[in-house]
């Protein structure tokens, strides 16, 4: 059963329009975790409250505003935001094509597919068609959720998929993580450091495949939860803190005898590597035409 439409509207690209909806492509795989006092283990509610009054106050009582001096607001409703601009809250503009190596991975956000919208199958499947034949990613904008999104339209096989990117502005420079020429100086490689950590790369080089990575620490957490439950320990709050058992050091002395031992294990730390290539011809690893 196909989910509710989170947007609709149309592809804009020339004079040509697509009338599409926007889709979830994602879940979220995380637990739903409550939050609960400690004291009786009852749930913790989330409740709106005046700050004037401290009186709860209904969702249908509640509007957004903007604070344009302290504690003065101007009120905003549905209207106002779609009225802001009305083309770029009902069209996904495309303003370019690019080559999808162009964008890089730190712009990339959240998946989302684009179905057509009734009358939009032909158009659709065109514009579908046109991104595979050029292996082009289109370039574009629209509004949702009251913020306007930067995105790329992709082929998917047969779906079009659209994905929000960050605009260049919300991205910080590597400088904020300390990452300087100062802080970087000093970090001098040998040609045969170099050569080896290649030939390690190499090594442990294969093509992705999704399906053999799974979210092994939810399936642990769960495991824990119902040993917890089987127990009856269920209001047993844990204090202590497990011992890591193989604790990475934090500098390595022998950088070289690192690499080395590292290529005669193949790449491996312990245990059978996640989707590690077979042993066989090496193929050449094509790029993937959406990022």
């Amino acid at each position: 059963m196909a989910h509710r439409a989170l947007w609709s509207g149309a592809i804009s690209f020339g004079l040509i329009y697509v009338p599409v909806e926007i889709h979830e492509a994602a879940r979220d795989g995380s637990l739903p975790l409550h939050l609960l006092d400690s004291r009786d283990f009852a749930p913790v509610g989330y409740e709106h409250v005046n700050k004037k009054t401290g009186k709860p106050v209904a969702w249908s009582d509640i509007v957004k505003g903007y604070e344009y001096e302290k504690g003065k607001y101007v009120a905003l409703s549905d209207a106002d935001f779609k009225h802001a601009n009305v083309k770029a809250s009902e069209t996904i503009d495309i303003s370019s094509f690019s080559d999808a190596a162009d964008v890089a991975p730190m712009y990339l956000e959240t998946p989302y597919y684009l179905a057509p919208a009734k009358g939009g199958q032909k158009v659709y499947a065109l514009l579908r068609e046109a991104l595979q034949a050029t292996q082009k990613v289109a370039i574009a904008t629209f509004v949702m959720r009251e913020r306007q999104h930067l995105c790329l339209l992709a082929p998917q096989g047969r779906a079009l998929m659209l994905m929000t990117l960050r605009f260049s502005d919300e991205l910080l420079p590597p400088e904020s993580a300390g990452l300087s020429a100062a802080a970087l100086k000093g970090a001098k490689l040998s040609a045969g450091e170099l050569s080896m950590a290649q030939k390690l790369v190499a090594e442990m080089t294969s093509r992705f495949d999704p399906e053999a990575f799974k979210d092994t620490y939810r399936a642990d957490l769960m495991r824990r939860i119902q040993e917890k439950i089987r127990r009856k320990q269920t209001h047993n709050l844990a204090a202590d803190e497990p011992a890591m058992t193989d604790r990475p050091k934090a500098q390595v002395i022998d950088l070289t005898e690192a690499l080395r031992n590292s290529l005669k294990s193949g790449g491996k730390r312990s245990g059978k590597r996640i989707g590690h290539r077979q042993a066989g011809p090496r193929k050449r690893v094509q790029r993937a035409q959406v990022p």
